[in-house]
């Protein structure tokens, strides 16, 4: 086997660690947490979480209750993953979303801001958009970022 020359050597590592530089950097735009166990614990636990955070849970959707109503319509296309439980949790913290507003209005859209839980065979998905990377070049991006953090400290506090 023939050896690699230096530069060949320094090149691999040099794009290796770019490669890893640009996939860490790009984090993905949602926010997973699984939760093994029983599905109405893990909602209790991720809305008293968001709320002993000061984010106050506004509206509480029953989306696969919804969506079960178009089961016969959409036959075989209905819950393909087979979800046992879909629910969402929308909640909102007034002094981030003046501040969020104060820095750069068209980030109001963020408000409320949700969380949706799908369950399947005891495994709850948490799952939540992150804020930051909606439009990175917003005034708001240092408040979003720091919004972003909080709900995912509640969520990982939900565990």
């Amino acid at each position: 086997m023939e050896k690699a020359r230096p530069t060949q050597f320094y090149q691999r590592l040099l794009f290796s660690f770019c490669l890893l530089f640009v996939t860490a950097s790009q984090a993905s735009p949602v926010f997973t947490l699984e939760l093994e166990g029983e599905f109405e614990e893990h909602y209790d636990w991720v809305s008293h979480a968001l709320e002993e955070q000061r984010f106050y849970v506004i509206f509480e959707p029953n989306i696969g209750r919804s969506l079960s109503h178009y089961q016969e319509r959409w036959g075989e296309d209905y819950n393909r993953h087979g979800f046992q439980q879909i629910r969402s949790l929308v909640f909102c913290n007034p002094w981030y979303a003046n501040q969020v507003i104060n820095k750069d209005p068209e980030m109001a859209a963020l408000c409320p801001l949700s969380v949706t839980l799908l369950h399947k065979e005891g495994v709850t998905q948490v799952m939540f958009l992150r804020p930051s990377q909606l439009h990175p070049e917003s005034p708001a991006q240092p408040i979003l970022q720091e919004l972003e953090t909080d709900v995912i400290r509640a969520l990982e506090a939900a565990r």
